[in-house]
């Protein structure tokens, strides 16, 4: 299998505000996968710290 995920950060954003959210998505999502069986076609929508989406991820046969 094949786990993606897909995040567009705030353009406008300094690098130590890019790093700190994307590393917020990183552990949130982490832990967050147990909840999920992980087979091909499985997938969520990924949501920034003020709860607007920014991605996506999604598992796919490899």
């Amino acid at each position: 299998m094949k786990f993606l995920l897909d995040i567009t950060l705030d353009e406008a954003a300094s690098s130590e505000d890019k790093a700190r959210e994307l590393g917020r998505i990183l552990r949130y999502w982490a832990g967050n996968v147990r909840h999920h069986p992980l087979e091909p076609g499985d997938g969520s929508a990924v949501y920034d710290a003020d709860y607007k989406e920014v991605g996506a991820w999604r598992v796919v046969a490899s």
